[in-house]
């Protein structure tokens, strides 16, 4: 009989992810964008908008903000782009040797997280906790590791999901300036060694579109123009909303991915929608 009662709640188990496929998602829950957070670069290819989160890397977003208002990366190409890694731009050269004449920023490789913060956790890597601080992934120590420690905060960084935007550096740590890159595939071992400061909500088909190529031959894409969301004049300025990933909506979007995709489940099997209109 015991055998029988094992066998049965094995057979329960195994049909739990079908169960959670069939199960309808609530209606998508969205929040408007931070206009002075979001980035919108227009190329040869079509619009990419991307999420800044000053939160994980406050000098490097506001450094790619500033950058954008004094209209630096306009014209810039996309110069290295490697398939199934990512696009980078960013260099006036267009070399991968140049940058802007201010000064380099130090490496915002991970952050601290407070008892009360955005990482909404969906998934429980061994010894970490795994979730999203608006659309960017993050990997932080365990919630309950704050009580342990003298500020009553934990180790977090970002991880290099696809759509996730990164600050180039040489060799050294403290070398970012202007360059910056967009993931076209995940690429987790940078983590940690590089500075993501946000997450393509919009547009990652564009950046899937550049022309590859390590240099990338002549002609070249390009970004035509870069500009803060808040600058736009608002006759023309696009309306953005993206998923909460907060929700209880996204919550059973990672349920049924999770069903989907098994044991190798991880943050980026899950995708972050959003509304351009």
């Amino acid at each position: 009989m015991k055998r029988l009662v094992l066998s049965l709640a094995a057979l329960l188990l195994a049909a739990t992810p079908a169960l959670a496929l069939e199960k309808p998602l609530p209606p998508p829950a969205w929040r408007d964008v931070d206009p002075e957070n979001t980035l919108v670069i227009d190329t040869n290819d079509g619009r990419i908008i991307v999420e800044l989160v000053p939160e994980v890397a406050p000098q490097s977003v506001a450094r790619v903000k500033q950058l954008a208002r004094m209209r630096f990366y306009d014209g810039l190409t996309f110069f290295r782009v490697i398939d199934d890694f990512m696009a980078q731009t960013g260099d006036p050269q267009n070399t991968g040797e140049g940058g802007s004449v201010l000064p380099n920023l130090d490496g915002e490789f991970s952050f601290k997280l407070g008892a009360k913060n955005d990482l909404t956790v969906v998934v429980h890597p061994p010894g970490e906790d795994g979730g999203f601080i608006g659309p960017l992934p993050v990997i932080a120590q365990p919630a309950a590791m704050a009580a342990l420690t003298l500020d009553g905060r934990i180790d977090a960084h970002p991880t290099f999901c696809q759509g996730v935007i990164g600050m180039a550096r040489a060799q050294d740590v403290n070398s970012a300036n202007s360059q910056f890159f967009l993931m076209r595939q995940p690429h987790p071992a940078l983590d940690a060694h590089y500075t993501a400061f946000g997450r393509v909500i919009s547009g990652e088909e564009v950046v899937r579109q550049i022309k590859v190529g390590e240099p990338v031959p002549q002609p070249q894409d390009r970004m035509t123009r870069v500009q803060v969301l808040a600058d736009i004049p608002e006759g023309v300025r696009p309306t953005v909303k993206v998923v909460d990933t907060a929700s209880a909506y996204f919550k059973d979007l990672v349920a049924r991915r999770k069903a989907e995709v098994g044991d190798g489940f991880t943050l980026c099997d899950v995708d972050v929608a959003a509304q351009v209109k």
